[in-house]
């Protein structure tokens, strides 16, 4: 019976040309040759499944990922024929419903966003970024305002900023930001006057970065926009705005939204991941259209390949939406925010909370700086990894503060996690004031070896100054609700950073600060 598909095989590889055959061995590992049973697959593949943390096990406080709960009745509309089986490029008098849901889940990010138009198209924040950034452009060139080429760019901003701006041509003025995270708005006065007649725009995020609401935001908008410039807001933290304030009602002329962060699309893994942008009406003829599907009378090319993006997974936040209502967006948004400012209040005697704002509170998620522990000794990173023992994924690192943990709990955390973080977080430092009173050897001790695996903590010899316990068990509801333990011990980073596979340049490289700058330098 299989005889005839062999020599099926063996006749495509044989008109293969000789340059494309394989010649190394390839599929090796014994693990291909060991699973003859879909039994055994199963288990294998859910062995695969326990290595992992994920929100089944504990909160992920990754600050700007915003790793909130993906409820699975919104997932599943995915799963329904009508949805998961149509072509991206299928006539649209063959795809009604479907058009009927993005129409809809539009009309609603319109009513969030407070703009007059929204584009579903971009795959990601990044190319969010980019889709708008043209626009911008675009609709400075149709006005005539070739030489408009200078985009302010804030040293807060996230890494993509810059970046974007750069793909898209333009030239990048650092802005400065004070002891409280906030962009200077002296120097976007400075810089906007400076070149007023080159001026294209400005990128902010907002809230910021730093994890504080900006509170000059609407004069940021007004004296770009008195230049000539346009506001782009990067709107990653919407998770912080929802119900509360819009990007159309600060005056950002376009904003990107990530769906798979404030509007509860599963990301991670690569995607897929949405990143619809909310445009005011001068801009509508220059957000992307598409060559194959019309969209909307608009122009501009594409910059995906399916006229609605990752339009797959719109059904997930469609009914995030419909589901949580103009009620349950608004107590997302404030729950999210209450949830960063209750960390930051249990951990401010413990730790040096990076920025805050006038009033003493964070936005949606929370910086703590330990630049001071390691001068000690004691880096962001061994807190990190110490955290991985009380079974939770470390926070995000050195970003956008070097030597600093961002923290962004989510609203999708109750009391009871938020505590048993905060926990875990004051046990570490006093292990860490132990480290610093000699009562723990400045080399070998629980952070510096942290993260501890199974394998690890059950050796026969155990050779250190500390129990078995509290290397993997520091606190009693790790035994209480099962311990993830890690698979792999203490990496070192270090031969990453210096054995790159890609590197991503720093936002120094983009800027350009010379007096009098022209276009060929």
């Amino acid at each position: 019976m299989t005889q005839p598909f062999v020599e099926y095989e063996e006749r495509q590889y044989r008109t293969l040309p000789d340059n494309l055959k394989r010649t190394t061995p390839f599929m090796q590992e014994n693990q291909f040759k060991m699973k003859f049973s879909e039994t055994n697959m199963m288990r294998y593949i859910q062995r695969l499944a326990d290595k992992d943390l994920s929100l089944t096990n504990s909160m992920i406080p990754l600050g700007s990922c915003t790793m909130k709960l993906n409820s699975a009745i919104a997932m599943i509309p995915v799963t329904f024929h009508g949805f998961a089986n149509l072509h991206p490029y299928a006539p649209l008098d063959q795809c009604q419903g479907y058009q009927q849901l993005i129409n809809e889940i539009e009309d609603n990010l319109i009513c969030i966003t407070q703009y007059d138009g929204i584009s579903s198209q971009p795959h990601s924040g990044a190319t969010g970024e980019y889709a708008g950034l043209m626009a911008i452009k675009k609709y400075h060139e149709s006005r005539g305002d070739f030489q408009r080429n200078i985009c302010l760019c804030p040293t807060s901003a996230h890494g993509t900023n810059p970046a974007t701006a750069q793909i898209c041509g333009m030239k990048i003025i650092p802005i400065n930001c004070d002891a409280q995270g906030n962009i200077m708005l002296e120097e976007i006065e400075e810089k906007a006057k400076q070149y007023a007649d080159r001026l294209s725009c400005i990128m902010i995020t907002y809230p910021s970065t730093h994890g504080v609401f900006e509170e000059d935001v609407k004069s940021i908008c007004d004296t770009v926009h008195q230049y000539g410039g346009q506001v782009y807001m990067d709107g990653a933290n919407m998770n912080a705005q929802v119900g509360l304030t819009s990007p159309g009602l600060i005056g950002a002329d376009v904003c990107h939204l990530n769906l798979h962060k404030t509007f509860s699309i599963p990301h991670g893994g690569g995607g897929p991941g949405v990143g619809s942008i909310g445009f005011k009406k001068h801009l509508k003829p220059f957000v992307p259209g598409h060559s194959v599907v019309p969209v909307d009378g608009r122009s501009t090319g594409a910059v995906s390949g399916s006229p609605y993006g990752n339009a797959g997974v719109l059904p997930i936040a469609y009914s995030y939406i419909k589901m949580s209502g103009k009620t349950g967006l608004l107590k997302t948004a404030q729950q999210a925010i209450l949830n960063a400012n209750y960390i930051a209040t249990r951990l401010a005697g413990h730790y040096n909370v990076k920025y805050k704002s006038d009033n003493g509170r964070v936005a949606h998620e929370v910086i703590l700086d330990c630049n001071n522990l390691k001068e000690q000794g004691i880096s962001e990173e061994d807190i990190a990894k110490r955290l991985i023992d009380y079974g939770f994924h470390g926070p995000t690192m050195s970003w956008p503060v070097v030597g600093g943990l961002m923290i962004e709990p989510t609203e999708s955390e109750d009391i009871i996690e938020l505590d048993r973080f905060c926990e875990a977080m004051i046990s570490i430092r006093q292990e860490i004031q132990d480290i610093l009173d000699g009562k723990q050897d400045k080399k070998i001790n629980l952070l510096k070896l942290a993260p501890f695996t199974l394998q690890h903590v059950t050796q026969e010899e155990w050779p250190y100054g500390f129990t078995r316990q509290q290397a993997a068990w520091p606190k009693p509801w790790l035994k209480e609700i099962g311990k993830v333990f890690p698979y792999v011990g203490r990496i070192d980073n270090v031969y990453g950073d210096r054995n790159l596979v890609c590197s991503c340049p720093p936002m120094s490289e983009f800027f350009t600060t010379e007096p009098g700058m022209t276009d060929d330098k």
